[in-house]
């Protein structure tokens, strides 16, 4: 019994190393692999009733588990859309295949990296057939509320490199400066005209006409009080506002505005300096500065100067490039360097990362073991981040899994020593008939 014994362990033993040399050689073939993650086979031992007289060999047996939370180290790449994860989280997938037949709800897998490139219908896909997942910005850039514990609102991320785009103008501010010699006695008083350039919903480029006319008195002081009349370039000779300004002379706050006075059009907000004027793409904000301060419009010496007129919005312009931030969120660049965001990229979470079903192509798929998904945006909290122009490489380490190979092997070896040694034993039982 307790030779026989010894020859089922022994048997079991050698099981257990070929299992173990099985997760090397893999480990190894995968070691240049990007996204692999390392098998590791455990031994377990079996121990058999013991009555106390005579040991009876169990042997052993092997768990193999793959260990998906270890993390390999990031290398660069040139491709703005070559992806990994920096800690804990994935990427959600989906096969393009499953896309392309019109599924609306495609499996979703998920992985730690992938370089994705875009495919002839704009898709960012990898050349394994897989296609990166996100959820789809509203016109304005901003990401829709979604349900987190749920892959329905995600769809392919989609890149159209020949999408126009153009932002309209909806905030302008003037700075200028109105010559001051032209509201004293005896001036010219002739107007001063000041085109903006802006933007409607079309991208098409308007003009607001701006006239800045001067109040001459008849006699000393000067008036320092000029009406600003504001016309849309899309309907001529109509004013869409009417102001007049009023400035201040004294020493400490020279030259500012001291009051502002609504004729027609916006009311003036004294608090933002700020009044509302209706075009014909809707309302637009025009900053002209704060009662008492110098950062709007101006009435200083003798010179009329435009010193700063910003504002928003672009022309149409043609997308140019794509890049993803550390958030997961996708930026497309235009011509008009106009920068507009596309999508969001979530990264998946899950209590138990070890328990995800490895399939091909560094996949996986959650599993009951994996526990529920959540998903997560990049860069929040524990949750990991999303690395552009990077890709993870293999958690494989070549020196550890040789010096186990070595360790497996004598252990193999070992194992079937002890089988010729009890073949021996049993021979010399048998012979002891003769």
């Amino acid at each position: 019994m307790t030779i026989s014994s010894s020859l089922n362990a022994s048997v079991s033993g050698l099981a257990a190393n070929a299992s173990r040399l099985a997760t090397i050689s893999d480990n190894i073939a995968n070691s240049s692999t990007f996204g692999y993650k390392r098998a590791e086979t455990d031994f377990h031992a079996m121990v058999s009733s013991d009555t106390g007289v005579r040991y009876s060999a169990g042997g052993v047996r092997t768990s193999t588990r793959r260990l998906i939370d270890q993390t390999g180290s990031l290398v660069t790449t040139s491709n703005a859309t070559d992806l990994a994860v920096r800690g804990r989280g994935f990427l959600p997938v989906a096969r393009a295949s499953e896309v392309q037949q019109g599924s609306t709800s495609p499996q979703m897998f998920l992985t730690t990296t992938g370089s994705f490139r875009t495919d002839s219908e704009g898709f960012l896909r990898t050349d394994s057939g897989l296609m990166l997942l996100g959820w789809p910005a509203n016109v304005d850039g901003t990401i829709p509320t979604f349900a987190r514990d749920s892959d329905d609102a995600l769809e392919p991320v989609r890149i159209n490199i020949n999408r126009l785009s153009g932002e309209p103008t909806t905030s302008v501010t003037l700075g200028v400066n109105l010559p001051a010699t032209q509201t004293i006695p005896g001036s010219a008083g002739d107007p001063l005209f000041l085109p903006v350039e802006y933007f409607d919903n079309l991208g098409v480029s308007e003009n607001l006409n701006i006239t800045f006319t001067p109040t001459v008195p008849g006699a000393p002081p000067a008036s320092n009080t000029w009406t600003m009349q504001i016309e849309d370039s899309v309907n001529p000779g109509t004013v869409i506002g009417g102001y007049t300004l009023v400035f201040d002379n004294s020493p400490a706050s020279g030259g500012s505005i001291a009051s502002v006075t609504t004729v027609s059009g916006g009311t003036y907000d004294a608090a933002t300096g700020t009044l509302i004027v209706n075009v014909a793409s809707g309302p637009m904000e025009i900053n002209i500065g704060v009662p008492g301060q110098s950062d709007g419009i101006t009435q200083l010496a003798d010179s009329f100067a435009p010193l700063n007129i910003s504002k928003n919005g672009s022309p149409v312009g043609n997308m140019t490039s794509v890049e993803i931030d550390t958030n997961g969120l996708v930026h497309a660049f235009f011509n008009t360097g106009v920068t507009r965001t596309i999508f969001q990229v979530p990264l998946v979470d899950l209590p138990n990362p070890n328990g995800l079903e490895a399939i091909d192509n560094q996949l996986y798929v959650i599993s009951p073991e994996s526990g529920s998904m959540f998903l997560r945006d990049a860069g929040d909290g524990a949750i990991g981040d999303v690395v552009a122009f990077a890709r993870e490489e293999s958690t494989t380490d070549v020196a550890a899994e040789l010096t186990a190979m070595i360790q497996t092997q004598r252990a193999y070896s070992s194992n079937a020593k002890v089988i010729q040694t009890v073949d021996e034993m049993l021979q010399e039982t048998t012979n002891i008939k003769r």
